[in-house]
């Protein structure tokens, strides 16, 4: 048999060989269409109405939204933003990678062509303030909405949305903590697209680690304050498409205290805004330089030099980095949708290519005899590629989408005056967060790279676009903390600092929600199903309990497990969201409703993870609890006994 195949595959690629351009231009008559995103909408619906039961949702916000969001409202917000995505932004995603940004002076840099004049057409249609307050010129619906219309723009062009994505964490920056005056004079204009906004925390000499923020903030009366200092790696920090750019910017007063504790957030805009909302001359917001990067080029990743830039304080003094975490955990959740996202437009691409590209035979038997080879979607390892791919993209929507419902239930709890239940559910989006941040995006990564191995050695050809996809989100395990960051932010701040308690509240609603399918689930498939989610819900707990003892013993034991202990997490809370959908399409298709073929399909896909992904617990479980002394004995001089000496 094996003889016999390779045969065939021999003879196949002498033809491939004879033929070049015949062939190329066969294999991409169709493949052409990959190359353009297609919202997902059958995907996206069914998340939103059979498994997440939207409408019922809606109906607990009276005061955030709720009644706004009727069916026909949510179905015409989806339809247009996804006309958008695909006609508008998608077209753009080559040439964003392609053209970049372009350094200008020090107070000018030029987007990729097509970039402004999108924008122009997002603010004209209202959707930068499609969540926000109708009195700072939103539309008032539910946030999660925004959650939704997101994922399409970002899997459309990822570095596009960039630009109105950051501007909502400075929105939410300036809601959240900012006074009276500042949302009167600049929530607005930021709402309403006029404006956007940055986050600026990084300096040269700290990278992550912000005790060593040095920018200065001298107070000059009036409530104003003089900024000096220089931040790095600021995504979006100047570009052509609006007039105004507002700075959230990291820094300390002269008698603060040393470290975090000492840390101030400032409102630095771009141009200075007169008390009328007038916009005037510049602010001393400088470009140092725009940085040559791997991917994402179409965001413009800047130096800003503040050189007695007037600045405001937001919020309380010396609290700037509890104020600034609304605006990182707002970025944290956008990067773990470019990580679903990333998996989503590999996946798209590959799979129309897998379905078209030629080559060998089946070896089980023939499956298109017309043709000179059978199409390589009936090869087993293209379909586990394919299929883990699948089941990153909607298992990572399904956890995205959850955070999105909290955080509907969090500003609902805050808009009726319930503090203790809205911080009950920002812990729970706290404990979510970073493994939503540090696990879709490195299985983000990892569909990005099979998508390029699904199509061979033409997913490194620049023309077939799925390495852009990989080099466009491989950042993504790294800004917002990286993802050993954001493991020991789970593992150590989340957990065991405040003594299990977010994660016993998670995994008591696990339990909750899948005893009753342990017992009574619509299938034998369901029912074993939520038997191995409850038994590695068990085993999360007793994992948890496990680390702390060693821990108590040697401090290092927690960043040496705290990988495995992060990817553990997300492969359960994956298999948790697989779990609901398999059961709603299993109801669906009993009873008859839709189409059973794409209720089947979902069936089938979580039989795959289950069968294929969710193993993969086995490796964390124990590497996580291997002696510390192989990870940490070696002496840092003997590393390398060649180089860095």
């Amino acid at each position: 048999i094996f003889f016999r195949a390779f045969t065939r595959v021999e003879m196949f690629r002498q033809s491939v060989c004879t033929r070049p351009h015949a062939i190329g231009q066969r294999l991409f008559s169709k493949t052409a269409a990959a190359l353009q995103y297609k919202a997902p909408m059958t995907e996206m619906k069914f998340l939103l109405d059979d498994v997440f039961q939207l409408q019922k949702h809606y109906e607990q916000l009276p005061l955030t939204g709720g009644p706004s969001a009727g069916p026909e409202m949510v179905d015409m917000v989806m339809t247009e933003m996804a006309k958008f995505a695909e006609n508008e932004l998608s077209p753009l995603n080559e040439v964003a990678d392609s053209e970049g940004c372009t350094y200008v002076n020090e107070y000018e840099v030029r987007t990729p062509k097509g970039f402004k004049e999108a924008y122009e057409k997002y603010t004209e249609g209202g959707w930068q303030g499609l969540h926000y307050p109708e009195e700072y010129g939103g539309q008032g619906l539910p946030s999660s909405l925004g959650t939704v219309t997101g994922e399409m723009a970002a899997t459309a062009n990822w570095t596009w949305l960039m630009y109105p994505g950051l501007s909502k964490g400075a929105i939410n920056t300036v809601l959240s903590h900012g006074s009276d005056e500042l949302k009167a004079k600049y929530l607005e204009k930021m709402v309403d697209g006029t404006w956007t906004g940055t986050m600026c925390l990084t300096e040269p000499q700290g990278g992550s680690d912000l005790n060593l923020v040095s920018t200065k903030a001298e107070p000059i009366g009036d409530g104003k304050y003089k900024i000096n200092g220089t931040k790095i790696f600021i995504s979006c920090g100047e570009h052509d498409m609006t007039e105004n750019i507002i700075h959230c910017v990291l820094a300390r007063l002269p008698d603060a205290p040393a470290g975090t504790r000492g840390i101030s957030l400032f409102l630095v805009p771009k141009r200075k805004v007169a008390d009328d909302g007038a916009v005037g001359e510049l602010n001393g917001a400088k470009i140092g330089r725009i940085e040559e990067k791997m991917g994402c080029h179409g965001s413009s990743t800047c130096v800003i030099d503040f050189t007695d830039s007037e600045g405001y304080l937001i919020g309380t003094a010396n609290k700037g980095l509890s104020h600034m975490f609304t605006f990182i955990n707002t970025s944290r959740i956008g990067v773990s949708m470019q990580g679903m996202a990333a998996a989503e437009a590999s996946y798209q691409n590959a799979l129309w290519y897998a379905k078209e590209r030629l080559a060998m035979r089946s070896l089980s038997g023939t499956k298109n005899p017309e043709k000179p080879a059978d199409p390589i979607i009936v090869h087993p390892d293209v379909r586990r590629m394919l299929l883990t791919q699948k089941c990153i993209a909607e298992g990572g929507r399904a956890m995205i989408y959850e955070c999105a419902l909290l955080a509907d239930l969090m500003k609902e709890a805050e808009a009726r005056g319930d503090k203790e239940t809205a911080k009950l559910i920002d812990d729970d989006m706290g404990l979510l967060t970073p493994i939503l941040k540090g696990f879709l995006t490195e299985t983000g990564v990892e569909a990005a790279n099979l998508g390029i191995q699904v199509y061979g050695g033409h997913g490194y050809v620049k023309e077939n676009k799925q390495e852009q996809i990989l080099r466009d989100v491989r950042i993504g395990a790294i800004w917002e903390g990286t993802s050993g960051i954001q493991a020991l932010d789970l593992l150590g701040r989340k957990i065991m600092q405040q003594k299990m308690k977010p994660l016993n509240r998670r995994l008591k609603q696990i339990y909750k929600e899948i005893l009753p399918l342990v017992i009574g689930g619509s299938s034998a498939a369901v029912r074993k199903h939520a038997r191995s989610v409850m038994q590695h819900a068990f085993e999360w707990q007793y994992l948890t309990f496990k680390i702390a003892a060693k821990a108590a013993r040697d401090k290092d034991f927690v960043g040496s497990a705290s990988m495995d202990y992060m990817f553990f997490a997300g492969y359960v809370t994956m298999a948790f969201h697989f779990l609901k959908m398999e059961e709603a399409a299993t109801k669906q298709r009993k009873a008859g409703n839709g189409d059973a073929d794409f209720y089947l399909s979902k069936i089938q896909t979580s039989a795959f993870y289950f069968d294929h992904l969710l193993p993969r617990t086995r490796s964390h479980a124990e590497s996580m609890f291997t002696p510390l002394s192989s990870i940490m004995d070696m002496k840092p001089e003997h590393f390398s006994f060649d180089h860095a000496l």
